[in-house]
C-alpha cells in the first residue's frame, strides 16, 4: 500500500505560497477591481450595466469552457509522465503575461479586454487543478483538512497583500481615474510573479514519469486514460456524487465571486470607502473560515463540514438579497438610520466565512477520494466540475440580470446551494476515502 506521509514544513509552505500569489488574480482582477472596471467604464453602458455584465460573465464562462476541455485530459498525461510543475510553471507564465497586457483594455477596446480576461482566466483556473493536485502526496488523510485549510487561509492573506497596493496607490475604479486604475493588471502580474518563486523551489515532483507507450501520441495518452477512469468511475461512487454537488455550490459560488463587488457597486451602491472595507472584511473572514473549518474537517469530518458550509451559504444569500429591504424597514418602522451599505458589510462577513470554508472543504474531500496515483486526473474532474459550474452560473446569472436585474437574479444562488446540499447527503465520506486506499493498494485492479 502507498503510503501517505507528510511532508516537510518547507514544501507544505511552498505549495500554499502559490495559493498566496494566485489570489492576487482572483481578487483584483475577478473580484474586486477589474471586474467592476470593465463593466463601468470599459463598457460603460449606464445606468444598468447589462451589456457590460453580460459581457464580463461570457468571457469568464468561455474561459471555464476551456477549462473544462483540457483540464482531465491534461491532467491524465500529468499523471502518466510526473509533469505536474512543469505544466504548473506554464500556466503561471501564461497568466502572467496576459494579465500584464490587460493594462491596455480601455474604452473603446472592449474585445482586446474580452480576450485577455479569457486567456488570463483559462490559464489561472486551470493552474488551480494542477496546484490542487499536489495535496494528496502532502500528508496523511488526517492532516488533509488543516493543510488544504491553511493554504486557502494564505491565499486571502495574499488578496489583501495584494490589494494594499491599489488602495493606496491606485485609487478608486472611476472613469476619471481610469490612468491609474488601469495599472491593476500589471502590478496584479508582478505580485503573482514574484509571490510564487517559493512554489517552484521548495515543492517536489511526486510519482515517477513513465515511458509513453510505442506509437501512442500525449492527446491519444490522456483521452485512454480519461476514457479509463470514466470507465471505473463506478467504483468511485462518492467522489462522483461529489463532483455533482461541488458543480451546483460552485455554480453559487462562481457568481458571487464574480459579481458581489460589482452588485455593491450597482445595486447597494456603496462609497469609496466602504467598498475597502469591506474587501478587508472579507479577505479576514474567508481567511479565519478556511483556517479554522480545516480543524473542524478533521474533527467532525470534511463531508459534514461542506454541509454546515452550503446552510451558511444560503443565509448569506438570503441576506444579500434582503439587504435593501431590511435598510428601509429599520429606517421607515424603527426610526433606525440604517444604511444598507452598512448592513452589507455584515453580510459579507457571513459571506466570507463560507466561501473560505467551502472551498476548503471540498478540495479536501477530493483529496481523500483521490488514489495517489491519479490523483491529478481525479483534480482534474475536480477542475472541470467547478469550471463547468462557472460556465452554467455565470452564463444563467448573466441572462437573469439582463432579464430581471442583477437584485432580484441573485436569488438563482439560493436554488443552486440547495440542491448542492440535497445531492452531498448521498456521499459517504468513510466509504471513498477505503476506495482511495485500496485502489493505491493495487485491490481494485484498475
Amino acid at each position: 500500500m502507498t503510503q501517505r506521509t507528510r511532508a516537510p514544513r518547507r514544501e507544505i509552505l511552498g505549495w500554499a505560497m502559490f495559493d498566496f500569489a494566485n489570489s492576487a488574480y482572483t481578487t483584483l482582477i475577478i473580484t474586486v477591481v477589474f471586474g467592476d472596471l470593465f463593466t463601468r467604464v470599459i463598457v460603460g453602458d449606464a445606468p444598468d450595466y447589462r451589456l457590460g455584465n453580460l459581457l464580463w460573465s461570457l468571457a469568464l464562462a468561455v474561459s471555464y469552457l476551456l477549462v473544462v476541455v483540457c483540464s482531465p485530459i491534461v491532467g491524465a498525461v500529468i499523471d502518466y509522465t510526473a509533469t505536474k510543475k512543469g505544466f504548473l510553471f506554464a500556466s503561471y507564465l501564461l497568466t502572467v503575461v496576459t494579465t500584464a497586457m490587460l493594462y491596455w483594455a480601455a474604452p473603446g477596446y472592449v474585445w482586446l479586454g474580452v480576450i485577455l480576461i479569457i486567456l488570463s482566466n483559462f490559464a489561472f483556473s486551470i493552474g488551480e487543478s494542477f496546484i490542487a493536485s499536489f495535496l494528496p502526496s502532502l500528508g496523511p488523510p488526517e492532516d488533509l483538512g488543516k493543510i488544504s485549510g491553511f493554504g486557502w487561509a494564505l491565499g486571502y492573506i495574499g488578496g489583501l497583500a495584494s490589494t494594499l497596493f491599489v488602495v493606496l496607490l491606485l485609487g478608486e475604479v472611476s472613469a476619471e481615474n481610469f490612468e491609474r486604475i488601469r495599472w491593476v493588471g500589471p502590478w496584479t502580474a508582478f505580485f503573482f510573479l514574484a509571490a510564487a518563486i517559493p512554489t517552484f523551489v521548495w515543492l517536489r515532483e511526486p510519482g515517477l514519469a513513465r515511458a509513453l507507450p510505442p506509437a501512442t501520441s500525449y492527446i491519444q495518452l490522456g483521452i485512454s486514460r480519461v476514457s479509463q477512469t470514466l470507465t471505473h468511475l463506478k467504483a468511485h461512487r462518492d467522489l462522483a456524487v461529489l463532483l455533482v454537488a461541488v458543480f451546483f455550490s460552485m455554480s453559487g459560488i462562481s457568481i458571487i465571486i464574480t459579481y458581489a463587488f460589482i452588485y455593491g457597486a450597482q445595486v447597494i451602491r456603496w462609497d469609496e470607502s466602504v467598498r475597502t472595507l469591506m474587501f478587508v472584511l472579507v479577505q479576514i473572514t474567508a481567511a479565519a473560515g478556511a483556517f479554522g473549518f480545516g480543524f473542524i474537517q478533521d474533527r467532525i469530518g470534511a463531508l459534514r463540514t461542506y454541509l454546515l458550509t452550503l446552510i451558511l451559504w444560503i443565509l448569506a444569500i438570503l441576506l444579500i438579497y434582503l439587504t435593501p429591504a431590511i435598510a428601509q424597514i429599520a429606517q421607515a418602522q424603527l426610526g433606525l438610520d440604517w444604511q444598507a451599505q452598512y448592513i452589507f458589510l455584515f453580510v459579507g462577513c457571513v459571506a466570507g466565512m463560507s466561501l473560505g470554508a467551502c472551498q476548503s472543504t471540498t478540495r479536501t474531500l477530493v483529496g481523500l477520494f483521490s488514489p495517489l496515483t491519479r490523483s491529478a486526473e481525479m483534480f482534474g474532474f475536480w477542475g472541470l466540475s467547478m469550471k463547468l459550474a462557472g460556465v452554467f452560473g455565470l452564463l444563467a446569472i448573466g441572462l437573469l440580470q439582463a432579464l430581471f436585474g442583477l437584485h432580484k437574479a441573485v436569488l438563482f444562488c439560493i436554488l443552486l446551494f440547495v440542491v448542492a446540499f440535497i445531492v452531498a447527503r448521498a456521499v459517504d465520506e468513510t466509504r471513498g476515502r477505503r476506495i482511495a486506499a485500496e485502489h493505491d493498494a493495487g485491490v481494485r485492479g484498475w
